[in-house]
């Protein structure tokens, strides 16, 4: 009986902790991350992609939620993929780089990013625009566009060419 009771008092405790816990990011779902990264011996090198060495402004990045985030200056955030299968963005007040991989036309992921973390001014999108380069696996170009899309199509995100 004693034994049940302890039991009881420690789920009861556990629980609450648990209420009173932050919230989370969503896990990443590790099957649908692994179909989407190739094994690095399988990559066809960054250069042989129609995306090698192009630079691009962010016109805009739609939620499947309906929402819709505009940047104040695109120049403000940009994306610049290298030939040599690096990434360089700019995020508001914030810079990062990282990788990107190609297996074919249309197929696009990123390796981790690493970015600053500055303050950067209450208007600034630059968490979000961030954030999406984790779930993106695919990609269209249209009317001289880029269009990058995440898992499960969460986002689109939408580029202009960089002048």
């Amino acid at each position: 009986m004693r034994t049940s009771m302890t039991m009881a008092a420690a789920i009861l405790m556990g629980l609450a902790l648990i209420g009173c816990a932050p919230e989370a990011d969503p896990p990443v779902p590790t099957t649908d991350a692994a179909a989407r990264t190739p094994a690095p011996d399988q990559e066809p090198a960054a250069g042989d992609s129609e995306l090698a060495g192009t630079e691009w402004r962010l016109v805009k990045i739609a939620e499947m939620n309906d929402t819709t985030h505009v940047p104040d200056d695109s120049a403000k955030y940009t994306l610049a993929l290298g030939a040599d299968g690096g990434a360089t963005i700019r995020a508001d007040c914030n810079r990062g780089t990282g990788t990107w991989g190609s297996t074919g036309k249309g197929n696009l992921h990123f390796g981790p990013i690493a970015a600053t973390r500055a303050l950067c001014p209450p208007e600034s999108i630059s968490e979000v625009y961030l954030k999406q380069f984790q779930w993106i696996v695919s990609y269209v170009m249209s009317d001289g566009h880029l269009f990058l899309a995440t898992m499960a199509d969460g986002s689109i995100i939408e580029f202009e060419p960089f002048d």
